[in-house]
């Protein structure tokens, strides 16, 4: 199971996937005050009450636009789901070109959303 997680500056975004299908979603607020335990606790719960289990999770994506609630994020992943998050942030390879004057700058949200898009609606 995939877990991808989207942070950004108002809500953290957090899905669950097997393969293609979308098996569960949820959405919170976004607190750099909360812990990596705190976050591990809460997303467990939603784990459960999604009916899945989170020792399923082999794969996360995360991507951030508020970097101290990313560390915390990114702790949480490795401490409670036992693996390395894929960080999404400069100089990832994604396939999509980004026509930018500084593409440091284009915040990770934007590059997920790109790269869905993408793989979304290509039809070439």
């Amino acid at each position: 199971m995939l877990f991808v997680i989207d942070v950004g500056n108002t809500n953290i975004v957090l899905g669950a996937y097997e393969g293609k299908k979308l098996l569960s979603e949820w959405r919170l607020s976004t607190n750099p005050q909360k812990t990596a335990d705190e976050n591990g606790m809460f997303v467990m719960g939603l784990f459960e009450k999604a009916d899945l289990n989170y020792k399923d999770v082999d794969a996360a994506v995360l991507s951030s636009v508020v970097p101290n609630v990313m560390y915390s994020i990114e702790h949480m992943i490795k401490k409670y789901f036992k693996i390395n998050p894929l960080i999404v942030g400069p100089g990832i390879k994604t396939g999509v070109n980004i026509k930018y004057d500084n593409p440091k700058e284009v915040g990770a949200d934007r590059i997920v959303n790109a790269v869905a898009a993408h793989e979304m609606y290509d039809r070439s």
